[in-house]
């Protein structure tokens, strides 16, 4: 069986390919959750995509990661990123691996979205790659944990 990596996505993030094409471009979650199993597979790894507009079922995501022994996680909080120190902790007690993406540059964006809360509990931070982002955590996770890519 291979090991996994939880996708978390928050709020919003089911729009994706139409909620500001501008700002987070044309592609669906549909697309990300492919391309995290297609990259994660690489490495010999399973990716569990899950998407929840509640704070609370965010958290429940990451304790059910550590209770399933998930050996990575990869985060877009969407706006809880810049609110949620309960995310925040949720991340710090389970002490899984964690790589926070986002797909727009939020550091050239509002000031609001520069700090993240989830960034401070997670190894690594990606923002700005647009979905790419999530092919470049999971390949930065795999190398983490020590995964080789297969040929």
């Amino acid at each position: 069986m291979a090991k996994t990596v939880y996708v978390l996505n928050g709020p919003n993030l089911n729009l994706l390919g139409t909620r500001e094409p501008e700002t987070y471009g044309h592609d669906r979650l549909a697309d990300v959750e492919r391309l995290c199993s297609e990259t994660a597979a690489r490495y010999g790894l399973s990716a569990d995509c899950r998407q929840s507009n509640r704070e609370g079922e965010l958290i429940d995501f990451i304790h059910d990661a550590y209770a399933k022994k998930a050996v990575g996680i990869v985060i877009n909080a969407g706006g809880y990123s810049h609110t949620s120190i309960a995310l925040h902790d949720a991340l710090v007690a389970v002490k899984i691996p964690t790589v926070e993406v986002h797909i727009s540059n939020i550091h050239a964006r509002e000031s609001f979205r520069h700090h993240s809360f989830t960034a401070k509990a997670a190894f690594a931070s990606l923002c700005g790659f647009g979905i790419d982002g999530y092919r470049l955590a999971i390949s930065g996770l795999a190398a983490k944990i020590g995964a080789v890519a297969k040929a």
